[in-house]
Protein backbone atom coordinates (compact mmCIF):
# COMPACT_ATOMS: atom_id res chain seq x y z
CA UNK A 1 0.00 0.00 0.00
CA UNK A 2 1.60 3.37 -1.00
CA UNK A 3 1.36 6.00 1.54
CA UNK A 4 2.71 9.38 2.56
CA UNK A 5 5.81 10.29 4.68
CA UNK A 6 4.43 13.66 6.10
CA UNK A 7 0.98 15.05 5.37
CA UNK A 8 0.37 18.95 6.52
CA UNK A 9 -3.31 20.10 8.24
CA UNK A 10 -4.50 22.92 6.99
CA UNK A 11 -7.00 23.41 10.08
CA UNK A 12 -7.21 23.73 13.98
CA UNK A 13 -8.93 22.68 16.55
CA UNK A 14 -10.91 19.05 16.39
CA UNK A 15 -10.37 17.86 13.08
CA UNK A 16 -6.64 19.02 13.34
CA UNK A 17 -6.57 16.65 16.31
CA UNK A 18 -8.68 13.71 14.13
CA UNK A 19 -6.41 13.81 11.46
CA UNK A 20 -3.07 13.31 13.35
CA UNK A 21 -4.47 10.63 14.92
CA UNK A 22 -5.23 8.86 11.82
CA UNK A 23 -1.99 9.63 10.03
CA UNK A 24 0.09 8.54 13.07
CA UNK A 25 -1.52 5.57 13.14
CA UNK A 26 -0.88 4.98 9.32
CA UNK A 27 2.70 5.92 10.39
CA UNK A 28 2.53 9.50 8.78
CA UNK A 29 4.26 12.09 9.99
CA UNK A 30 2.30 15.13 10.76
CA UNK A 31 2.73 19.00 10.55
CA UNK A 32 0.60 21.38 11.99
CA UNK A 33 -0.31 24.89 10.68
CA UNK A 34 -1.28 27.41 13.51
CA UNK A 35 -2.19 30.90 13.71
CA UNK A 36 -0.13 33.10 16.36
CA UNK A 37 -3.10 32.68 18.67
CA UNK A 38 -3.12 29.20 18.45
CA UNK A 39 0.44 28.33 19.26
CA UNK A 40 -0.45 26.49 22.77
CA UNK A 41 -3.05 24.04 20.68
CA UNK A 42 -3.41 20.79 21.44
CA UNK A 43 -3.23 20.19 17.42
CA UNK A 44 0.22 21.88 17.82
CA UNK A 45 1.62 20.10 20.49
CA UNK A 46 0.85 16.43 19.25
CA UNK A 47 1.77 17.13 15.60
CA UNK A 48 5.74 16.29 14.92
CA UNK A 49 5.99 19.65 13.12
CA UNK A 50 4.33 22.90 13.46
CA UNK A 51 4.61 25.93 11.97
CA UNK A 52 3.13 29.42 12.49
CA UNK A 53 1.50 31.02 9.39
CA UNK A 54 -0.18 34.04 10.29
CA UNK A 55 -2.60 36.68 13.05
CA UNK A 56 -5.53 35.31 14.69
CA UNK A 57 -7.48 36.45 11.62
CA UNK A 58 -8.90 33.41 9.45
CA UNK A 59 -8.46 35.61 6.76
CA UNK A 60 -4.74 36.06 7.64
CA UNK A 61 -3.92 32.44 8.56
CA UNK A 62 -6.40 29.03 7.51
CA UNK A 63 -7.54 31.32 4.91
CA UNK A 64 -4.18 31.93 3.61
CA UNK A 65 -3.30 29.77 0.58
CA UNK A 66 0.03 31.38 -0.46
CA UNK A 67 1.06 30.83 3.82
CA UNK A 68 -0.34 27.22 4.15
CA UNK A 69 1.38 26.23 0.61
CA UNK A 70 4.52 27.47 1.94
CA UNK A 71 4.10 25.71 4.89
CA UNK A 72 3.90 22.63 3.21
CA UNK A 73 6.81 23.43 0.79
CA UNK A 74 9.60 24.07 3.47
CA UNK A 75 8.27 21.05 5.41
CA UNK A 76 8.74 18.73 2.60
CA UNK A 77 5.04 17.71 3.29
CA UNK A 78 3.67 15.56 0.56
CA UNK A 79 0.26 16.33 1.08
CA UNK A 80 -2.36 18.36 2.72
CA UNK A 81 -5.50 17.27 4.91
CA UNK A 82 -8.08 20.73 4.65
CA UNK A 83 -10.23 18.55 7.14
CA UNK A 84 -14.01 20.67 7.60
CA UNK A 85 -14.61 24.61 6.70
CA UNK A 86 -11.71 26.79 6.21
CA UNK A 87 -10.50 25.72 2.99
CA UNK A 88 -11.59 22.53 2.62
CA UNK A 89 -14.08 23.37 -0.35
CA UNK A 90 -11.89 25.66 -2.06
CA UNK A 91 -10.60 24.48 -5.44
CA UNK A 92 -8.78 27.03 -5.63
CA UNK A 93 -6.15 25.35 -2.74
CA UNK A 94 -6.50 22.12 -5.17
CA UNK A 95 -5.26 24.12 -8.38
CA UNK A 96 -2.48 25.47 -5.55
CA UNK A 97 -1.25 22.29 -4.14
CA UNK A 98 -1.45 20.80 -8.22
CA UNK A 99 0.91 23.81 -9.04
CA UNK A 100 3.35 23.05 -6.29
CA UNK A 101 3.17 19.05 -6.63
CA UNK A 102 1.81 18.22 -3.40
CA UNK A 103 -1.41 16.09 -3.01
CA UNK A 104 -4.75 17.50 -1.83
CA UNK A 105 -6.45 14.63 0.29
CA UNK A 106 -9.78 15.68 -1.21
CA UNK A 107 -11.58 15.91 -4.34
CA UNK A 108 -11.15 17.24 -7.43
CA UNK A 109 -10.77 20.74 -7.91
CA UNK A 110 -13.87 20.28 -10.74
CA UNK A 111 -15.82 17.99 -7.72
CA UNK A 112 -15.43 21.19 -5.38
CA UNK A 113 -16.54 23.51 -7.97
CA UNK A 114 -19.71 21.55 -9.61
CA UNK A 115 -20.42 20.89 -5.39
CA UNK A 116 -20.66 24.59 -4.73
CA UNK A 117 -22.70 25.57 -7.49
CA UNK A 118 -25.83 24.57 -6.17
CA UNK A 119 -28.09 25.21 -9.44
CA UNK A 120 -25.25 23.47 -11.36
CA UNK A 121 -25.80 20.58 -9.07
CA UNK A 122 -29.20 20.34 -9.41
CA UNK A 123 -29.10 20.13 -13.25
CA UNK A 124 -26.81 17.39 -12.68
CA UNK A 125 -28.59 15.45 -10.86
CA UNK A 126 -31.79 15.86 -13.11
CA UNK A 127 -29.99 14.71 -16.06
CA UNK A 128 -28.66 11.39 -14.08
CA UNK A 129 -32.11 10.55 -12.53
CA UNK A 130 -31.76 11.66 -8.58
CA UNK A 131 -35.05 13.16 -7.81
CA UNK A 132 -34.37 16.54 -7.02
CA UNK A 133 -37.03 19.60 -5.52
CA UNK A 134 -39.14 21.44 -7.82
CA UNK A 135 -37.38 24.93 -7.73
CA UNK A 136 -35.54 27.43 -10.18
CA UNK A 137 -32.96 24.98 -12.35
CA UNK A 138 -30.88 27.83 -13.27
CA UNK A 139 -29.41 30.66 -11.04
CA UNK A 140 -32.02 33.51 -10.21
CA UNK A 141 -30.33 36.36 -11.32
CA UNK A 142 -33.09 39.20 -10.31
CA UNK A 143 -35.79 40.03 -8.14
CA UNK A 144 -38.18 39.78 -11.52
CA UNK A 145 -37.23 36.05 -12.03
CA UNK A 146 -37.17 35.10 -8.69
CA UNK A 147 -41.37 36.39 -8.47
CA UNK A 148 -41.62 34.05 -11.59
CA UNK A 149 -40.42 31.06 -9.95
CA UNK A 150 -42.18 31.33 -7.09
CA UNK A 151 -45.53 31.46 -8.84
CA UNK A 152 -44.37 28.65 -10.28
CA UNK A 153 -43.50 26.11 -7.31
CA UNK A 154 -45.58 28.57 -5.07
CA UNK A 155 -45.49 29.45 -1.39
CA UNK A 156 -43.33 28.81 0.78
CA UNK A 157 -40.02 28.31 -0.77
CA UNK A 158 -36.62 28.88 -0.04
CA UNK A 159 -34.06 31.12 -1.32
CA UNK A 160 -30.02 29.59 -1.19
CA UNK A 161 -26.73 31.02 -2.41
CA UNK A 162 -25.67 28.60 -5.12
CA UNK A 163 -22.09 29.14 -3.85
CA UNK A 164 -23.41 28.53 -0.09
CA UNK A 165 -23.53 26.46 2.79
CA UNK A 166 -23.65 26.79 6.73
CA UNK A 167 -26.75 28.45 6.82
CA UNK A 168 -25.26 31.57 4.75
CA UNK A 169 -27.25 33.42 1.83
CA UNK A 170 -30.45 31.24 3.15
CA UNK A 171 -33.62 32.64 3.51
CA UNK A 172 -37.25 31.12 4.19
CA UNK A 173 -40.39 33.01 2.38
CA UNK A 174 -43.75 32.09 3.16
CA UNK A 175 -45.63 34.83 1.52
CA UNK A 176 -45.19 36.57 -1.55
CA UNK A 177 -45.10 40.26 0.11
CA UNK A 178 -41.66 38.72 1.86
CA UNK A 179 -40.15 37.83 -1.63
CA UNK A 180 -38.14 40.58 -2.38
CA UNK A 181 -36.73 41.59 0.32
CA UNK A 182 -35.73 38.62 1.18
CA UNK A 183 -34.46 37.79 -2.04
CA UNK A 184 -32.18 41.07 -1.95
CA UNK A 185 -31.15 40.23 2.07
CA UNK A 186 -30.07 36.84 0.85
CA UNK A 187 -27.93 38.03 -2.00
CA UNK A 188 -26.20 40.47 0.38
CA UNK A 189 -25.41 38.24 2.55
CA UNK A 190 -23.89 35.53 -0.53
CA UNK A 191 -21.89 38.10 -1.69
CA UNK A 192 -20.62 38.98 1.48
CA UNK A 193 -19.94 35.30 2.38
CA UNK A 194 -18.69 33.47 -0.59
CA UNK A 195 -17.97 36.60 -2.71
CA UNK A 196 -21.08 35.39 -5.27
CA UNK A 197 -24.11 37.12 -5.15
CA UNK A 198 -26.49 34.15 -7.30
CA UNK A 199 -28.92 32.76 -5.78
CA UNK A 200 -31.50 29.80 -6.89
CA UNK A 201 -34.82 28.94 -5.35
CA UNK A 202 -36.91 25.66 -4.00
CA UNK A 203 -40.22 24.64 -3.18
CA UNK A 204 -39.75 25.17 0.52
CA UNK A 205 -40.45 21.39 1.81
CA UNK A 206 -42.01 21.25 5.67
CA UNK A 207 -42.03 18.65 8.05
CA UNK A 208 -38.66 17.26 6.15
CA UNK A 209 -35.90 14.70 7.80
CA UNK A 210 -32.57 16.12 6.72
CA UNK A 211 -30.77 12.92 5.57
CA UNK A 212 -27.35 12.50 4.48
CA UNK A 213 -24.94 9.59 3.11
CA UNK A 214 -21.75 9.01 3.43
CA UNK A 215 -19.89 7.84 0.24
CA UNK A 216 -15.97 7.12 -0.68
CA UNK A 217 -14.90 6.69 -4.34
CA UNK A 218 -11.48 5.89 -5.25
CA UNK A 219 -9.86 6.98 -8.27
CA UNK A 220 -10.43 4.76 -10.72
CA UNK A 221 -14.38 5.13 -10.06
CA UNK A 222 -14.85 2.49 -7.71
CA UNK A 223 -17.98 3.95 -5.27
CA UNK A 224 -19.08 2.89 -2.32
CA UNK A 225 -21.59 4.29 0.33
CA UNK A 226 -21.64 4.14 4.45
CA UNK A 227 -25.22 4.43 4.88
CA UNK A 228 -27.12 7.43 6.35
CA UNK A 229 -27.56 10.04 8.61
CA UNK A 230 -30.28 12.26 10.50
CA UNK A 231 -28.83 15.64 11.06
CA UNK A 232 -32.42 17.30 11.41
CA UNK A 233 -31.88 18.63 14.95
CA UNK A 234 -30.96 21.97 13.90
CA UNK A 235 -30.60 25.52 14.84
CA UNK A 236 -30.50 28.47 12.18
CA UNK A 237 -29.53 25.18 9.57
CA UNK A 238 -26.44 24.42 11.98
CA UNK A 239 -26.64 20.41 13.14
CA UNK A 240 -26.36 20.62 16.90
CA UNK A 241 -27.11 16.39 17.32
CA UNK A 242 -26.66 13.70 14.76
CA UNK A 243 -27.26 9.86 14.11
CA UNK A 244 -26.53 6.75 12.41
CA UNK A 245 -28.56 5.34 11.14
CA UNK A 246 -32.00 7.25 10.19
CA UNK A 247 -34.28 7.14 13.36
CA UNK A 248 -36.91 4.72 11.42
CA UNK A 249 -34.07 3.44 9.26
CA UNK A 250 -34.32 -0.41 7.79
CA UNK A 251 -32.48 -2.31 5.33
CA UNK A 252 -34.97 -1.04 2.08
CA UNK A 253 -34.32 2.69 3.23
CA UNK A 254 -30.78 2.73 3.77
CA UNK A 255 -30.23 0.66 0.22
CA UNK A 256 -32.42 3.33 -1.29
CA UNK A 257 -30.94 6.00 -0.02
CA UNK A 258 -27.33 4.52 -0.82
CA UNK A 259 -28.35 3.43 -4.38
CA UNK A 260 -29.68 7.21 -5.02
CA UNK A 261 -26.04 8.80 -3.37
CA UNK A 262 -23.79 6.50 -5.75
CA UNK A 263 -25.66 7.74 -8.57
CA UNK A 264 -25.39 10.93 -7.48
CA UNK A 265 -21.25 10.22 -7.10
CA UNK A 266 -21.04 8.94 -10.50
CA UNK A 267 -22.81 12.10 -12.37
CA UNK A 268 -20.29 13.89 -10.20
CA UNK A 269 -17.42 11.70 -11.30
CA UNK A 270 -16.32 11.84 -7.48
CA UNK A 271 -13.62 11.23 -5.56
CA UNK A 272 -12.74 10.58 -1.92
CA UNK A 273 -15.26 11.35 0.87
CA UNK A 274 -17.87 12.77 0.32
CA UNK A 275 -21.85 13.52 1.64
CA UNK A 276 -24.60 13.64 -0.49
CA UNK A 277 -27.73 15.21 1.28
CA UNK A 278 -31.31 14.57 0.76
CA UNK A 279 -34.65 15.82 1.74
CA UNK A 280 -36.96 13.41 3.30
CA UNK A 281 -40.28 14.23 3.50
CA UNK A 282 -43.55 13.46 5.47
CA UNK A 283 -44.76 11.16 2.75
CA UNK A 284 -41.51 9.03 1.83
CA UNK A 285 -40.11 10.79 -0.93
CA UNK A 286 -36.89 11.62 -1.37
CA UNK A 287 -35.04 14.86 -3.26
CA UNK A 288 -31.51 15.75 -3.89
CA UNK A 289 -30.27 18.52 -1.71
CA UNK A 290 -26.80 18.75 -1.85
CA UNK A 291 -23.51 17.43 -1.79
CA UNK A 292 -20.50 18.35 0.60
CA UNK A 293 -16.98 17.79 -0.76
CA UNK A 294 -14.97 17.18 2.63
CA UNK A 295 -15.35 15.45 5.47
CA UNK A 296 -18.32 15.99 7.57
CA UNK A 297 -18.22 17.11 11.12
CA UNK A 298 -20.38 14.50 11.92
CA UNK A 299 -18.58 11.47 10.20
CA UNK A 300 -17.62 9.57 13.69
CA UNK A 301 -21.53 8.48 13.94
CA UNK A 302 -20.91 6.65 10.77
CA UNK A 303 -17.61 5.38 12.38
CA UNK A 304 -19.07 4.27 14.96
CA UNK A 305 -21.64 1.82 13.18
CA UNK A 306 -19.46 0.44 10.41
CA UNK A 307 -16.22 0.10 11.73
CA UNK A 308 -14.65 2.18 9.21
CA UNK A 309 -12.00 5.06 9.23
CA UNK A 310 -13.08 7.78 7.08
CA UNK A 311 -9.95 9.66 7.59
CA UNK A 312 -7.67 6.82 6.67
CA UNK A 313 -9.56 6.00 3.99
CA UNK A 314 -9.20 9.74 2.80
CA UNK A 315 -5.49 9.64 2.88
CA UNK A 316 -5.27 6.12 1.60
CA UNK A 317 -7.52 6.96 -2.28
CA UNK A 318 -5.17 10.26 -2.16
CA UNK A 319 -1.79 8.45 -1.72
CA UNK A 320 -3.37 6.52 -5.20
CA UNK A 321 -4.69 3.41 -3.39
CA UNK A 322 -7.84 1.26 -4.05
CA UNK A 323 -10.90 1.44 -2.03
CA UNK A 324 -10.21 -0.72 1.26
CA UNK A 325 -13.97 -2.13 1.07
CA UNK A 326 -16.41 -3.53 -1.34
CA UNK A 327 -19.74 -2.33 -0.73
CA UNK A 328 -20.49 -6.24 0.30
CA UNK A 329 -18.07 -5.39 2.84
CA UNK A 330 -19.76 -2.30 4.90
CA UNK A 331 -21.83 -4.45 7.65
CA UNK A 332 -23.61 -2.09 9.92
CA UNK A 333 -23.76 -2.49 13.70
CA UNK A 334 -26.23 -0.78 16.31
CA UNK A 335 -27.03 2.99 16.72
CA UNK A 336 -24.87 6.19 17.13
CA UNK A 337 -25.27 9.16 18.40
CA UNK A 338 -23.13 12.69 18.36
CA UNK A 339 -23.71 16.18 20.05
CA UNK A 340 -21.69 19.13 19.11
CA UNK A 341 -20.31 20.77 22.31
CA UNK A 342 -20.30 24.43 21.79
CA UNK A 343 -18.39 27.44 23.78
CA UNK A 344 -21.72 29.48 24.09
CA UNK A 345 -24.40 30.08 26.29
CA UNK A 346 -27.22 26.81 26.02
CA UNK A 347 -30.17 29.76 26.36
CA UNK A 348 -29.02 32.97 24.62
CA UNK A 349 -26.44 30.53 22.46
CA UNK A 350 -23.57 33.95 22.94
CA UNK A 351 -20.46 32.40 22.19
CA UNK A 352 -18.72 32.19 25.18
CA UNK A 353 -14.92 32.54 24.88
CA UNK A 354 -12.22 32.28 27.21
CA UNK A 355 -10.71 29.80 29.48
CA UNK A 356 -11.22 26.44 30.58
CA UNK A 357 -10.36 26.01 34.07
CA UNK A 358 -11.36 22.24 34.39
CA UNK A 359 -11.92 20.07 31.31
CA UNK A 360 -13.12 15.97 32.33
CA UNK A 361 -14.24 14.26 29.57
CA UNK A 362 -16.97 11.59 30.28
CA UNK A 363 -15.48 8.20 29.13
CA UNK A 364 -16.61 3.97 29.29
CA UNK A 365 -17.62 1.71 26.56
CA UNK A 366 -18.98 3.04 23.60
CA UNK A 367 -18.09 6.39 24.57
CA UNK A 368 -15.74 8.77 22.25
CA UNK A 369 -14.68 12.39 22.41
CA UNK A 370 -13.10 14.17 19.82
CA UNK A 371 -11.84 17.44 20.89
CA UNK A 372 -8.60 19.81 21.10
CA UNK A 373 -9.99 20.84 24.30
CA UNK A 374 -8.06 21.03 27.87
CA UNK A 375 -7.90 22.25 31.17
CA UNK A 376 -6.26 25.85 31.17
CA UNK A 377 -6.82 26.05 27.18
CA UNK A 378 -8.10 29.37 26.25
CA UNK A 379 -11.65 29.43 23.70
CA UNK A 380 -10.59 32.28 21.28
CA UNK A 381 -12.80 33.97 20.02
CA UNK A 382 -11.84 34.34 16.72
CA UNK A 383 -13.08 30.60 15.20
CA UNK A 384 -16.31 28.35 15.08
CA UNK A 385 -17.42 27.87 18.83
CA UNK A 386 -17.39 23.93 18.57
CA UNK A 387 -14.82 22.71 21.19
CA UNK A 388 -15.83 18.76 21.64
CA UNK A 389 -18.06 16.44 20.26
CA UNK A 390 -19.47 13.46 22.26
CA UNK A 391 -20.10 10.40 20.31
CA UNK A 392 -21.68 7.17 21.81
CA UNK A 393 -22.33 4.09 19.98
CA UNK A 394 -25.03 1.21 21.53
CA UNK A 395 -26.62 -1.80 20.28
CA UNK A 396 -29.91 0.11 19.05
CA UNK A 397 -31.12 3.43 20.16
CA UNK A 398 -32.10 3.28 23.19
CA UNK A 399 -29.26 2.22 24.18
CA UNK A 400 -27.14 4.82 23.02
CA UNK A 401 -29.26 7.49 24.39
CA UNK A 402 -29.25 6.11 28.15
CA UNK A 403 -24.97 6.10 27.05
CA UNK A 404 -25.87 10.15 25.65
CA UNK A 405 -27.55 10.88 29.04
CA UNK A 406 -25.07 9.88 30.87
CA UNK A 407 -22.08 10.60 29.07
CA UNK A 408 -23.71 14.55 28.63
CA UNK A 409 -23.79 14.35 32.92
CA UNK A 410 -20.38 13.05 33.15
CA UNK A 411 -19.18 15.78 31.02
CA UNK A 412 -17.23 18.45 33.00
CA UNK A 413 -16.05 21.79 31.63
CA UNK A 414 -15.39 24.89 33.92
CA UNK A 415 -14.81 28.67 32.94
CA UNK A 416 -16.82 28.96 29.91
CA UNK A 417 -20.48 28.18 29.38
CA UNK A 418 -21.26 25.32 27.23
CA UNK A 419 -24.36 23.69 24.97
CA UNK A 420 -24.29 20.29 27.63
CA UNK A 421 -27.88 21.61 29.11
CA UNK A 422 -29.23 22.44 25.86
CA UNK A 423 -28.04 18.79 24.75
CA UNK A 424 -29.53 17.08 27.96
CA UNK A 425 -33.07 18.99 27.65
CA UNK A 426 -33.81 17.67 24.11
CA UNK A 427 -32.88 14.23 24.96
CA UNK A 428 -34.98 14.71 27.80
CA UNK A 429 -38.10 15.25 24.86
CA UNK A 430 -40.97 12.63 24.99
CA UNK A 431 -40.81 13.55 20.92
CA UNK A 432 -36.89 13.44 20.23
CA UNK A 433 -36.98 9.85 22.35
CA UNK A 434 -39.79 8.66 19.98
CA UNK A 435 -38.38 9.85 17.18
CA UNK A 436 -40.87 12.31 16.38
CA UNK A 437 -38.47 15.36 15.18
CA UNK A 438 -37.78 16.78 12.16
CA UNK A 439 -35.72 20.07 11.07
CA UNK A 440 -38.07 22.73 12.45
CA UNK A 441 -38.01 20.57 15.89
CA UNK A 442 -35.71 22.82 17.54
CA UNK A 443 -37.16 26.37 16.56
CA UNK A 444 -40.95 24.94 18.71
CA UNK A 445 -39.05 23.09 21.52
CA UNK A 446 -37.05 26.38 22.01
CA UNK A 447 -39.83 28.40 21.87
CA UNK A 448 -41.74 26.54 24.76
Amino acid sequence: MKLFKKVLIANRGEIAVRVIRACRELGIKTVAVCSDIDKNSLHVRLADESICIGPASSAGSYLNIPAIITAAEITDSEAIHPGYGFLAENSHLVEACNASNITFIGPTAENIRTGGDKARARQLMKESGVPVVPGSDTPVLSEEEGVKVAKEIGYPLIIKASAGGGGKGMRIVREENELIRMFHTAQKEALAAFGNGELYIEKFITDMKHLEVQILADRKGSIIHLGERDCSVQRRHQKLIEEAPFTFSDKDITAMLGEKAVMAAKAFKYRNAGTIEFIYDKDGNVYFMEINTRIQVEHPVTEMVTGIDIVKEQIKIAAGNNLSHKQSDVKFSGHSIECRINAEDPETFIPSAGKISLFIPPGGSGVRVDTAAYSGWSVPPHYDSLIAKLIVHGKDRAEALNKMKNALKEFIVEGIKTSIPLHLKILDSQDFINGNFNTGFLAKFLSH
